[in-house]
């Protein structure tokens, strides 16, 4: 499991056969300090978030699984809310995102 930072929405007018309904985030993983780590990537939303939202993701085939299709193409999936976060004494919360 990973800790990211929601940045944003996608739309894709095409979409794989089984991946119809589930949305797409884009999503800014963040390291040990809450700062940016390595590029942003898209990430199919198990649960209802957004923009500026702290979530927990998972990479490879446990990303496939959290889908209502257990076999697609995906490579990362939001399957969690952060509601409070700290890392070495600092916030990372929503409210510390808006501070940034």
């Amino acid at each position: 499991m990973y800790l990211a930072r929601v940045i944003g929405r996608v739309v894709a007018t095409h979409k794989y056969a089984g991946l119809g309904g589930v949305p797409l985030q884009w999503i800014q993983p963040l390291d040990e300090h809450g700062h940016d780590m390595g590029d942003a990537l898209v990430a199919c939303a198990a649960i209802s978030s957004g923009p500026g939202d702290l979530v927990h993701f998972v990479d490879g085939r446990e990303a496939a699984l959290v889908c209502p299709e257990t076999f697609v193409p995906v490579d990362a999936s939001i399957i969690g809310y952060v509601e409070e976060a700290y890392a070495n004494g600092k916030f990372i919360g929503r409210e510390a995102a808006g501070a940034r």
